[in-house]
């Protein structure tokens, strides 16, 4: 378990840093920082995949890569890395907190594929 929660703090300093840069307007900065975030999540999440008994950590490191993801603009990824946690046994509330992520990404492309024009500031 060390390793993951090395990789984990890593990538939760790496977002952190990501967020400063991302106030302060340096955009370019705050994207490569959230990357190097969400590989060293990735990682870390990976390292638990065949562990269904590692719940709720599993589930929780595979829902914040996937939101590093869709940061980054990983879009597939993200929607890949919410199948995988949900592949598991999550607890019911971060399943649903999965669920609303995977529906967040694809919302839109859901209604522009039925011709309906979504606006998201009225949600």
């Amino acid at each position: 378990m060390n390793q993951i929660q090395d990789l984990h703090k890593q990538a939760m300093d790496f977002a952190e840093i990501a967020q400063v840069a991302k106030l302060k307007g340096d955009s370019v900065l705050a994207l490569e920082l959230s990357r190097q975030a969400f590989e060293k999540e990735r990682l870390a999440a990976e390292l638990t995949v065949s562990n269904l008994a590692a719940e709720p950590t599993r589930s929780v490191l595979y829902r914040s890569a996937a939101t590093l993801a869709i940061d980054c603009g990983e879009i597939t990824t993200a929607e890949r890395l919410i199948a995988v946690a949900l592949s598991g046994n999550p607890p019911q509330e971060i399943a649903e907190e999965l669920k609303d992520l995977f529906v967040q990404i694809n919302i839109d492309k859901y209604f522009a594929r039925r011709g309906i024009v979504f606006d998201k500031a009225k949600l």
